[in-house]
């Protein structure tokens, strides 16, 4: 038999699996849902260990021996012989939500379940196993124990607030014990010591090991159960004055119809599209770790192929095969089907932003728009006026080639306008500052509002063809206009309005930009070819190298290997399951009907053409059907009474973890990506702030360059979105913040901590000289009068002679005590009493006794004059021994 031992970050309390090694094909797992303490799990594995010992002498393994440490299971899975266990053994921590950590798998474990005795081979077993492993678990797959990925911030702090009484019938009602996904952030009970636990069933669309969990989910206790999400997790610190604000990106990739570039396109019978990721962003602030005390704010956005049945030829071997619209749709059912699960999830009103080219010399991507644009337009005729689906077509290509028009200037209006409709979700009631400085666009600011705060109520899904790089950077410009509102919301700005070119700008962009490579990646096979610097065109010419590397990068991998891919994630995702008799996976000469499960069996409901939502949508609008206290939702929550002093809801020990040994090298919210530390010039002296727009020459990675760059760099900023121009008399330098600013650094130029440098150009001959003295004008952002007022110098001379009065009392009362002396000077009369302890003086702290004596005892065990141990000193070493070690 295999024991899987599992227990909580704090090691107090454990559980036991039991898995069957004697069935060849079956999996036979025995949990006793017992809670057991570290004493209890020692004595019951040293009894195993004592009975499986063998006799003397006699050949064999003795007792229990240990196999693999993990921090999780993944799953189980069988192909052809018995089953395998999936385990995670490496995992890095990469966000921190409220003190519920974030992990990356990096390394997993596959254990051979049966035992060889039993095993019966099959020839074709080692293929899958190979092909199964070709999903590599190690890239971008994460995982949360106490906080729920699948679903957004929004969803699982609404759950939260679910009231009381329905709670209190809930616990009742519910037979399984559970575990709360929320640790502490329970809800009080009136007048007792307790607090509930709700836990809400996993999203299964974004949820990427649930064929996997399957076969045990009904077996095992729900603590074993670890889901895990593929996408994309960043955090970085945006540090405002000192003040930690943590930014956060998650990207959700969905595990339905889910695919390569040119494998999967379009959408499936079911409604599930190609290339669907749900992208969060949230904010909040760091110093207040609780849900239920903290500020926090998420924006959430969707990306996905254009919902209908198209597909991409890919055996021409073509740069751009052409589109084919693979069955006809006349009542838009697909599509139906699609935004009926985006009304679900996020409310009204879906925003549909769609970045195709309109105008082809030969038609390519219109045809996509123009059967696109009709099945909206069938589907909002049903649907109420106020609640339907907005389309909003851009054609960003041609944007891009002219000269007159600023592409991100454009995305920014239409920006503005999706983030006013949809709002956006914050924990918090509108600030005080909100209403001391009033906004104009605050007061227009759509979404849903609550007596906690604001809910956002509707989504925007951008698309172009491939979902990749011109939705990455019209996401980003969403992205950062929602992002404003968000610090404005928690009173860190005064105006919501982000500008380019400032550190947290840049710090968001960055994020951006590493969760635009990793998705393309995933899907594409190569990283972005157009980022926002291309589109702001201050890209530089290395850059269109770069950019041609990835084309052909794209290329190959959409050629040569987008196909064994797609087989490893048929597999891994359970689409495909091996059985025998029939065909294997390498031998199906395409995949199609394994999607689209109408092929193979008629369904015998059909859904209305003219009421295509699901029941009870339309009620709730515009608030998101799944976040509606219903009966059907209750369904969906598990709810479990927690005493509130109980060790598995208590925040503060997971989080800062005092049983273990930690080094502030690697602490995680030291390492994180830092605003100040990693954007922030190193001369800046005067302007600290992340909000403050930075010339090129100060940023971080700029460094000088010669004549030529220096204009070529003005003429650049001159065409950069929402960038001031560069003063008149000073021609600065910049180097785009890619890898080869380091490269020159290295070479011996200008470092990035030397001292600011003002660059004039005087005929042919260009000067370099220090910029020593600053205006005030630089340094306090005002000019600074010649000369004070009369009444500003009359009230300064008499504080002055105050100030000199005082000291004259303080001589004379040292020097002379009588009263002759004192009537001399002007007698002041305090406002406000000091005590001894204050600014002036400080009385030193008085240590007793016994501390006093532990000092001393310290100080002589550094000289090697040990004390003799106490009796309570023996036993109370003993008693760790016998419970380390026995």
């Amino acid at each position: 038999r295999y024991f899987l031992v599992g227990s909580n970050p704090a090691e107090t309390k454990y559980r036991v699996l039991k898995i069957d090694r004697t069935e060849p094909k079956d999996l036979v797992i025995i949990d006793d849902k017992h809670v057991y303490t570290q004493q209890e799990v020692r004595e019951l594995l040293g009894r195993l260990d004592l009975g499986n010992r063998t006799k003397i002498g006699q050949k064999g393994s003795s007792g229990l021996s240990r196999a693999v440490s993990a921090f999780g299971v993944v799953g189980f899975v069988r192909f052809l012989e018995g089953y395998y266990i999936v385990l995670i053994t490496k995992r890095r921590k990469m966000a921190d939500i409220g003190g519920h950590a974030i992990y990356k798998i990096e390394d997993t474990n596959m254990i051979y379940i049966p035992n060889d005795s039993v095993r019966v081979t099959h020839p074709d077993e080692a293929r899958y196993l190979r092909i199964f492993q070709n999903v590599d678990l190690s890239s971008n797959f994460y995982f949360s124990y106490s906080y729920d990925l699948s679903h957004s911030l929004q969803y699982n702090l609404t759950v939260l607030r679910m009231p009381l009484e329905t709670l209190r019938t809930e616990t009742t009602q519910t037979r399984q014990e559970s575990f709360d996904i929320f640790e502490d952030e329970g809800l009080s009970t009136q007048g007792g010591s307790g607090v509930f636990g709700v836990c809400s069933k996993p999203y299964e669309k974004y949820v990427w090991n649930g064929k996997l969990l399957e076969a045990v989910k009904n077996t095992v206790h729900r603590d074993w159960l670890l889901y895990i999400i593929h996408g994309f997790c960043g955090q970085s610190k945006l540090l405002i004055y000192g003040r930690p604000i943590y930014v956060t990106l998650i990207a959700r990739r969905s595990s339905k119809f889910a695919g390569t570039r040119f494998l999967k396109r379009g959408a499936n019978c079911e409604g599930d599209v190609a290339n669907e990721v749900e992208t969060e962003q949230i904010l909040y602030d760091a110093s207040v770790m609780s849900f239920s005390a903290g500020s926090y704010s998420s924006y959430v956005q969707v990306r996905g192929s254009v919902p209908l049945y198209w597909s991409q030829d890919i055996s021409t071997m073509m740069p751009k095969p052409p589109i084919t619209l693979d069955q006809a749709d006349p009542f838009a059912y697909v599509a139906a089907l699609h935004f009926d699960q985006m009304l679900q999830r996020f409310g009204s009103p879906i925003i549909i932003l769609n970045l195709v080219k309109e105008r082809e010399k030969r038609k390519h991507e219109r045809i996509l728009s123009e059967e696109l644009v009709a099945a909206v337009t069938y589907l909002n005729q049903f649907l109420p006026p106020e609640h339907a689906i907005i389309y909003i077509p851009w054609d960003m290509a041609k944007y891009t080639k002219s000269k007159l028009c600023n592409v991100l200037d454009r995305l920014n209006v239409i920006a503005e306008s999706v983030v006013k409709k949809t709002g956006f979700f914050v924990n918090r009631p509108d600030s005080y500052c909100s209403i001391l400085r009033p906004d104009e666009k605050w007061n227009e600011l759509g979404g849903y509002v609550v007596s906690t705060g604001r809910l956002q109520t509707g989504v925007l899904r951008t698309n172009c063809v491939d979902c990749l790089d011109r939705t990455n950077t019209a996401q980003f410009m969403v992205g950062k206009c929602a992002l404003a509102y968000q610090l404005y919301s928690l009173g860190l700005i005064d105006k919501p309005n982000l500008q380019f070119d400032t550190d947290a700008v840049r710090l968001f962009e960055e994020l951006y930009e590493d969760h635009g490579d990793t998705l393309s990646l995933q899907y594409g096979g190569s990283q972005l070819v157009h980022r926002v610097k291309t589109y702001r065109k201050i890209a530089p010419w290395t850059q269109h190298s770069k950019d041609i590397m990835q084309t052909l990068s794209r290329y190959y991998s959409n050629a040569f290997s987008d196909a064994d891919r797609q087989d490893s994630i048929n597999l891994f995702l359970g689409v495909f399951k091996p059985t025998e008799g029939k065909p294997h996976l390498w031998e199906l000469p395409t995949d199609f009907y394994l999607h689209h499960k109408n092929t193979l069996s008629l369904s015998q409901t059909r859904r209305s053409y003219t009421y295509w939502w699901t029941t009870g949508v339309l009620k709730h609008l515009p608030l998101p059907f799944d976040e509606v206290t219903c009966a059907e939702n209750r369904h969906k929550l598990t709810v479990k009474k927690f005493h509130k002093y109980e060790e598995e809801i208590d925040i503060h020990n997971e989080f800062f973890r005092p049983y273990e040994l930690s080094s502030f090298d690697e602490t995680f919210c030291l390492a994180m990506t830092n605003s100040t530390r990693d954007f922030m010039p190193k001369n800046v002296g005067i302007d600290p702030s992340p909000f403050t727009v930075r010339k090129p020459d100060e940023t971080g990675k700029s460094v000088l360059g010669n004549k030529s760059n220096r204009e070529e760099t003005v003429l650049q900023r001159k065409t950069a979105a929402s960038a001031p121009p560069p003063p008149s008399e000073e021609a600065v330098s910049s180097s785009s913040e890619d890898d080869s600013g380091t490269d020159k650094e290295d070479e011996g130029a200008v470092s990035q901590r030397s001292t600011p440098v003002k660059v004039t150009d005087t005929g042919d001959n260009t000067k370099i000289t220090e910029n020593v003295v600053q205006s005030t004008k630089d340094v306090y952002g005002v000019n600074l009068s010649d000369v004070p007022s009369e009444d500003d110098l009359t009230i300064y001379a008499r504080f002055v002679q105050l100030g000199q009065s005082q000291h004259k009392q303080d001589k004379s009362s040292q020097q002379f005590c009588s009263k002759h002396h004192l009537d001399r000077v002007i007698n002041l009369i305090p406002i406000s009493s000091f005590s001894q302890d204050n600014i002036y003086e400080v009385q030193p702290p008085k240590a007793d006794r016994k501390s006093i004596e532990i000092f001393h005892a310290h100080i002589q065990a550094g000289k090697g004059n040990m004390q003799p141990l106490g009796r309570d000193d023996f036993l109370m070493y003993r008693e760790y021994i016998r419970n380390r070690y026995l």
